[in-house]
């Protein structure tokens, strides 16, 4: 793998001589390209030792070398990896300025753009930094979700460039094998809601991540995924097609639907275990004197078990959000379910629960196998977890 890292003047340049040796870890040969900005905060003299190559930092190159460099590292790129995307570098990607030797880069460059934005949480809000990255995204450029936490500047949020074992499996995943190629992939993210009254609900705290992290994975491996989501605030993969539901019953309807037509079924949702029995048509008011509301619930549809219980089935990859005894719950729910696969992770910890940017689980196998993924980035669990579907599916595993 060729990969051109490119590094814009943003306080997470500090950490790109440990990106470019994650990179080379994955077998990746790197070459880098400074910003003038990103030159105040890391030296090209250590990227260039780390990298084995000179770094570019001049728009016009050495007139020495006899030839254009960002022509000459085109001809030898097969990824642009931009780390840290500053709001000031995504602008001109975005519009197509080339003012600076890596904007210039980008232009000529011909294999797939991949770009991390790290920047204050406000500035990634900022309306005119989100319609360049929804451009972006558009034209299939890797759009790689920034971590939340506390920021340089001593704001919390969203914002941090992820670390760069997670970007480095990210890049090496673009460039990796399309081992799904063709194959039809259904993926369901996210809660659902089930309507109290015309402004309350019930529902959980997935935010829908893991699930939009396997559909972005899978269309990478070359697969033609659905993602059926329920309500997130987060933006659809490019090249995926998004089924919006809210409640439980549409997530069941749209989902067997197309369950014939999926050769692969990965139920990441947290679906709602029951619903009221009534919807109140007008808003429930508080009454004077009354201290307690009792809501009737039933049972929502059980959307896996009915996957499970298909004639013919797709290869069935279920999920379990756990408080307690992780593994003797999942295992349960695999052999209760009738699926092939069961990801089991603990959402009493906060690090790798709900809306967390990391996660931690256990994949258990119908057989007994079972595999322990470490704490990672979501992307970086989303791709491990595919590879384990590839390989069992390759050998048959029901």
């Amino acid at each position: 793998m060729n990969i051109v890292l490119g590094v814009s003047g943003g306080i997470a340049a500090y950490k790109a001589p440990d990106l470019v040796r994650r990179l080379q870890d994955t077998g990746a040969a790197v070459r880098v390209i400074l910003t003038p900005n990103a030159a105040r905060f890391v030296s090209p003299l250590s990227l260039a030792a780390v990298s084995n190559h000179g770094v570019v930092v001049e728009q016009w190159g050495d007139p020495s070398s006899g030839g254009v460099d960002h022509i000459e590292i085109a001809r030898w790129a097969q990824l642009l990896l931009v780390a840290p995307a500053t709001a000031n570098i995504i602008a001109k990607l975005a519009t197509g300025i080339a003012d600076d030797a890596l904007t210039t880069y980008a232009l000529a460059h011909r294999g797939p753009i991949a770009i991390a934005p790290a920047m204050n949480t406000f500035m990634l809000g900022h309306p005119t930094v989100q319609q360049n990255l929804a451009t972006l995204r558009a034209r299939g450029v890797h759009v790689i979700e920034p971590d939340a936490g506390l920021l340089a500047c001593g704001d919390e949020g969203a914002g941090r460039m992820p670390d760069p074992e997670a970007l480095a499996a990210r890049a090496a995943a673009i460039l990796g094998p399309r081992d799904l190629d063709g194959v039809a992939v259904l993926v369901t993210a996210g809660p659902t809601r089930e309507a109290i009254d015309p402004v309350r609900y019930i529902s959980n705290r997935s935010s829908g991540k893991m699930g939009y992290a396997i559909a972005e994975a899978a269309r990478r491996r070359g697969a033609r995924v659905v993602l059926v989501s329920g309500p997130t605030a987060l933006q659809p993969p490019a090249g995926v097609e998004l089924v919006s539901v809210t409640t439980a019953e549409e997530m069941h309807r749209e989902v067997m639907a197309r369950a014939a037509a999926s050769a692969i079924v990965v139920k990441a949702a947290a679906v709602a275990d029951f619903t009221p029995v009534e919807k109140a048509e007008q808003k429930i008011k508080k009454k004077d004197g009354v201290e307690a509301l009792q809501i009737s619930l039933r049972k929502t549809p059980d959307i896996l078990a009915a996957l499970g219980a298909l004639p013919v089935r797709p290869f069935l990859v279920a999920f379990a959000a756990e408080t307690n005894d992780v593994e003797s719950h999942a295992r349960k729910k695999l052999e209760k379910k009738g699926a092939d696969l069961i990801v089991a992770n603990d959402v009493s910890d906060a690090s790798i629960g709900f809306d967390s940017p990391q996660n931690e689980v256990v994949v258990i196998g119908r057989d007994g196998w079972i595999e322990r993924l470490p704490k990672a980035g979501k992307a970086v669990i989303a791709e491990r977890i595919l590879d384990i579907v590839v390989a069992k599916r390759a050998r048959g595993s029901k």
